[in-house]
């Protein structure tokens, strides 16, 4: 099957107009093209290493529940509506969540179990990112048994206590928990009462300890989420963190990178220019050089406008930028197989039209999104090789 006359984001140039052959899901060939240019652009699909729509499609409301197979067929069609090809589907253990309910641990366990039955015949290839809260010992068990049965795809561990991290600013925080109702004598008393509950520094450290070496027994992979300080940020590395998942200063980043760490930021905060919290800009830290990985955070649908926003600031261009969302995950990721327009590459391919709007996406060589338009498919095509 060809794809011909359209624009190729190769990773590191870009085929003006140019034709691909796809072959048992996989690119088998790359070449120049010699008809009339179609007007359609050729990305490579994209890896969403961050997205947490699948707690909000399991229960839209509080305390409305979806089932599983609801919100998962529906998030899998946005996913790939938005050219996300490889999606991990972030589900929280949070050591404040009630038992039983969203995000404790038997809660986001038995998400994760039933994510892993509901996922082998949707569009998008789906897996699983844990956000374990790094102060929830006793959680520590259930992550354990979730990893050795292959059921984690991707660990990041966090510390939402007031006064760091996040939430370093207190008043924001404040002001947040009055935006959802609560007077502001009840949003400083839940704040002050999370604050005297924060676990000691020691158990910390043991916690995050014990995380790591079930990461490294089980090969799975470890970020870190929301480094404020340039100490946490090394301490994120000795642990063997290999992401900086949304570092929340610019000093943070500037280690994490140092360190080796791949940085990943929101597509949205890229997108808009902004971060909605106030931390750290998408925008400003690639421009410093400080940004890997963008992800779809809340909206996947930001993906494609943001590499569009940094293309002009990369110092590649878009070819720059469309690595944020493809080659750079999946480097990250350990996913060897994808992330590219290459030869041997499997063909998750997002075909965008002149308005810059997704048209078709391919997952594997087969079209699991389009809206009715789209370049010719053929059998053949008159191009020439490149070299």
């Amino acid at each position: 099957m060809w794809l011909s006359d359209v624009k190729l984001i190769l990773v590191d140039r870009i085929i003006e107009n140019g034709a691909l052959r796809i072959e048992n899901g996989v690119i088998a060939e790359i070449t120049e093209s010699a008809g009339q240019p179609s007007g359609f652009t050729v990305f490579p699909g994209f890896i969403d290493m961050h997205g947490d729509m699948i707690e909000l499609e399991l229960e839209p409301r509080p305390k409305v529940d979806f089932p599983m197979e609801v919100a998962v067929s529906h998030l899998d069609a946005r996913l790939a509506a938005a050219g996300v090809t490889t999606a991990y589907a972030g589900v929280s253990f949070s050591r404040t969540a009630v038992d039983g309910e969203r995000r404790s641990f038997e809660h986001t366990s038995a998400i994760i179990r039933a994510l892993k039955d509901n996922i082998q015949d949707l569009r998008v290839d789906h897996r699983i990112h844990a956000r374990f809260d790094m102060t929830y010992t006793v959680a520590i068990e259930a992550l354990d048994g979730l990893l050795g049965a292959g059921a984690v795809d991707l660990v990041s561990v966090m510390d939402h206590t007031p006064g760091q991290g996040q939430y370093r600013n207190v008043e924001t925080l404040v002001a947040n928990r009055m935006k959802s109702g609560l007077s502001e004598e009840d949003a400083r008393a839940h704040v002050e009462r999370r604050i005297k509950d924060a676990v000691p520094a020691e158990q910390i450290l043991k916690n995050l300890e014990r995380i790591s070496r079930l990461c490294k027994s089980h090969c799975v992979a470890m970020a870190s989420h929301d480094d404020d300080t340039v100490e946490k940020s090394h301490l994120m590395a000795d642990i063997g963190t290999v992401i900086s998942e949304f570092p929340v200063t610019y000093e943070a980043a500037e280690i994490a990178k140092d360190r080796g760490l791949m940085i990943a930021m929101g597509a949205p905060n890229a997108m808009r220019g902004k971060s909605y919290s106030g931390n750290l800009s998408a925008r400003e830290a690639h421009a410093a050089g400080l940004l890997n990985i963008l992800a779809a955070d809340y909206h996947p649908a930001a993906i494609l406008p943001a590499i569009r926003a940094l293309a002009p600031q990369d110092p590649d261009g878009l070819v720059g930028a469309v690595r944020l969302a493809s080659t750079n995950p999946a480097k990250a990721l350990g996913l060897a197989d994808r992330g590219e327009i290459a030869t041997g590459k499997r063909a998750d391919l997002v075909i965008v039209d002149s308005a810059d709007r997704v048209v078709q996406t391919f997952g594997s060589g087969k079209i699991i999104f389009s809206n009715g338009s789209g370049p010719e498919v053929t059998g053949h095509s008159d191009v020439a090789a490149v070299a």
